[in-house]
């Protein structure tokens, strides 16, 4: 082992309280022990050579410590003093920065991490959170229903507007932009946003109920901020971000702005499969989860177990529990279950995740053999059964619309 890695191998060392601990699945290329004092060496104080800068002394107070190497698995212990509070940027350039890139290591993924409490009060977590959402919605149990407008690009904002107003009217709580749609040419987000508005109120005075329009505001960071106070003067509550393709800077640039304007933020997850997908190298979503919590996301895509995307249920619960387990006081965020989702998925959904889910159907309320309005009908009329406790099949039998969904689709 290099000399320059071994002196952060500390197996009998207990991590302190306010000490940020990681744990990485690792594949060394030779020797476990280099990798693993690589790791801790370059994502703390270390090099790859011994520096005449060096004092030892510091070096132990400050560097890393490698405590536990069992087979692939690596915790390390880093002393909080390395990190500045409240900048989650720096943060991650130092847990998730160039020990990815490090010829010691074949394959590295960073699969938890505990953030002590006094870094975890230095960010806002989510200013409404799980409870803060169902408050403005005034729904106390059931899952909420949304969608996604489609399809993703090339609808003007009119006939945006209008999608989103047959999805209302036909029982949803929620409307979402996809994650791609920002300001393009044939669909200008100020037109969208006033256009989409106007209809939300509208859709509220007819049905009696709260409705939600999620407008993606991602774009520079400055021009966020601009976004999201348009959508305040119009009298929105929400702004919808792409929280990785922003970044961690923009949004926690975007999670101050809102707490002066009192808006939800809806933290799309667009990106995340380039980190979290390989078991084997990359982020585990469920620390993307965590992270996004902290900052202050309202809501997150965690996945669905059903539908079109990868996730097995082990990982969506797990991505759920990052987002409600205790955390020094901070807030839930609301799970968004979304991606290839229709009204037969509804009771595995809430079997296995339970109440406190948002679910969004896309194409499964679009693709409806009766249009829009009918396959809202019918994604809502899967949650009522499940609410009450009726099986789809015999649900069917008086309300069409969702009679006809599970004829498109079957009970998948």
């Amino acid at each position: 082992m290099k000399n320059v890695y071994k002196q952060y191998i500390k197996k009998r060392y207990k991590p302190k309280r306010n000490e940020i601990v990681c744990e990485f699945y690792f594949e060394p290329r030779k020797k476990a022990r280099e990798a693993a004092g690589a790791i801790a060496a370059e994502s703390s104080t270390g090099t790859w050579t011994t520096l005449s800068t060096m004092q030892l002394k510091r070096m132990a107070k400050f560097g890393a410590k490698v405590f536990e190497l069992k087979k692939n698995k690596v915790k390390i212990a880093y002393p909080l003093d390395l990190f500045e509070l409240g900048n989650m940027p720096q943060i991650y350039s130092s847990i998730a920065g160039n020990i990815f890139g490090m010829k010691e290591i074949k394959n590295l993924r960073l699969v938890d991490v505990y953030f002590p409490a006094k870094l975890t009060k230095s960010f806002k977590g989510p200013q409404f959170g799980l409870q803060g959402v169902r408050k403005i919605l005034g729904v106390k149990k059931r899952p909420l229903c949304g969608t996604i407008v489609k399809p993703k690009l090339g609808l003007t904002s009119k006939e945006h507007a209008k999608v989103a107003y047959e999805s209302w009217i036909g029982g949803l709580d929620i409307v979402k932009d996809d994650e791609n749609l920002t300001s393009q040419p044939f669909n200008k987000f100020k037109q969208r946003a006033r256009q989409t508005i106007k209809l939300k109120k509208k859709a509220e005075k007819e049905t009696g109920e709260k409705k939600i329009y999620m407008c993606n505001v991602t774009a520079e960071t400055n021009e966020m901020l601009k976004r999201a106070k348009f959508l305040k003067s119009l009298g929105n509550e929400y702004a919808m971000v792409d929280i990785l393709t922003a970044g961690w800077s923009g949004l926690q640039s975007l999670r101050n702005e809102l707490q002066k304007l009192k808006l939800v933020i809806h933290g799309h997850r667009a990106m995340h499969a380039a980190f979290t997908r390989n078991p084997k190298h990359g982020i585990k979503m469920s620390v993307i989860a965590k992270t996004a919590r902290l900052i202050g996301v309202d809501q997150l895509h965690i996945g669905t177990a059903v539908g079109k995307m990868a996730e097995d249920k082990k990982a969506v619960l797990e991505n759920i529990a990052a987002l409600k387990n205790k955390m020094s006081g901070i807030k839930r965020t609301f799970p968004v279950c979304s991606g290839g989702l229709q009204p037969a998925h509804v009771p595995k959904l809430v079997k296995y995740f339970g109440h406190d889910i948002i679910i969004q159907a896309g194409g499964g309320v679009h693709g409806h053999p009766k249009g829009t309005k009918a396959g809202a009908r019918a994604m809502r009329q899967a949650i009522d059964a499940v609410m009450k406790k009726i099986s789809l099949k015999k649900y069917i039998k008086k309300h069409n619309e969702l009679r006809l969904a599970i004829k498109k689709w079957g009970y998948k």
